[in-house]
C-alpha cells in the first residue's frame, strides 16, 4: 500500500498551524515533520503540540525528518531525537549517513558510520522505532550500490532506507537501483526536477509522470506500507503544492485499496 504525504521542510517559511490546514486541503495522508524548524530536536513539548494539531486534522506522522549525521553524533544526542520522535508519534527517524560521499570515504570512515548506525538503531529499537537513511549526495548513501553495501554491513533489523530518484539518471538505472533497495525501503521522497546548465530546475510533478508511474509500480511490489512524500515544489508555492498533491493522489490511487465498509 502506498500512502501520500508532505515533507514539512518544503515550507520552511510556514508554521505548523499553517501547514496542517494546507495538507488537509490537499487531502494527503501524512506529514514528515522536519527536525530543524518545525519540530526541533529535543523539544518534546513542541512535538506533542504538533502531534495533536496533526491528528486533529486526521493527518498521520509516519516519520520524523532528523538531521542527525551518523558517525558524527550531531546535531544533538540521538536519545533526545528518539524522545522527540516518540512524542511526535512517528515510527521512523530519518538520518543522514555521514558527511562524505561513498567514493571519498575511506574504510575507517565507513566503519565509523557502521558502528554508530548500530548503536543508534539499538536505541531506536528499544523505543519501538526504526532509523532510515536519507538517500542523498555527499553521504555514504549517495548511490544504490553504496546504500546496499552500508545496509548489508550494518545488518540491523531496525535500519532501513529512503529512496528518491537521482537527478540526471535514466529511468532504467533508477529502477535498477530502486529494486535493489526494496527489501529495506520505508518511504520515498517525491519531486519533479531536471538538470540544466544552470543547475537543477523544479517542475510541476506531472512533468515526470512516466517515470513516477514506473517507480510506483515497482514500489507497490515491496512488502508493507510506504509513504510517498512530496518534497519541494516549483517556486515553493502553496498553489503548486496543491496541484502536485492532486497529481500524486491520482498516481497512487491504484495502490491504495478501498477500506471495507463498516455496517
Amino acid at each position: 500500500m502506498i500512502n501520500t504525504g508532505l515533507v514539512s521542510i518544503t515550507f520552511r517559511q510556514l508554521d505548523p498551524e499553517t501547514i496542517v490546514p494546507l495538507v488537509s486541503q490537499a487531502e494527503l495522508d501524512a506529514i514528515e515533520w522536519g527536525g530543524d524548524v518545525h519540530v526541533p530536536h529535543g523539544e518534546v513539548l513542541r512535538a506533542r503540540s504538533v502531534r495533536q494539531l496533526s491528528l486533529g486534522a486526521g493527518i498521520r506522522m509516519p516519520s520524523y525528518g532528523s538531521y542527525y549525521r551518523v558517525g558524527h553524533g550531531e546535531p544533538i544526542a540521538f536519545v533526545r531525537i528518539v524522545d522527540t520522535a516518540v512524542a511526535l508519534g512517528a515510527t521512523v527517524i530519518r538520518v543522514w549517513a555521514g558527511k562524505q560521499g561513498s567514493e571519498d570515504a575511506d574504510e575507517t570512515y565507513w566503519q565509523r558510520v557502521i558502528e554508530d548506525s548500530i548503536q543508534i538503531a539499538d536505541v531506536a529499537e528499544q523505543a519501538g522505532l526504526v532509523i532510515a537513511y536519507e538517500f542523498h549526495a555527499n553521504t555514504l548513501t549517495d548511490s544504490y550500490t553504496s546504500t546496499q553495501k552500508l545496509l548489508e554491513q550494518v545488518n540491523h533489523a531496525s535500519v532501513k532506507t529512503y529512496w528518491q530518484p537521482p537527478t540526471g539518471v535514466s529511468i532504467a538505472e533508477n529502477l535498477e537501483g530502486l529494486e535493489a533497495l526494496l527489501p529495506w525501503l520505508v518511504n520515498v521522497h517525491v519531486f519533479s526536477w531536471q538538470s540544466t546548465e544552470e543547475g537543477t530546475e523544479r517542475m510541476p510533478l506531472a512533468a515526470m509522470e512516466d517515470a513516477w508511474h514506473q517507480y510506483f509500480d515497482l514500489i507497490a511490489t515491496a512488502e508493507g506500507d510506504h509513504h510517498a512524500l512530496l518534497e519541494f515544489v516549483r517556486d515553493g508555492t502553496p498553489e503548486q503544492f496543491l496541484e502536485d498533491a492532486k497529481t500524486l493522489r491520482q498516481w497512487v490511487e491504484p495502490y491504495t485499496p478501498d477500506l471495507p465498509t463498516v455496517i
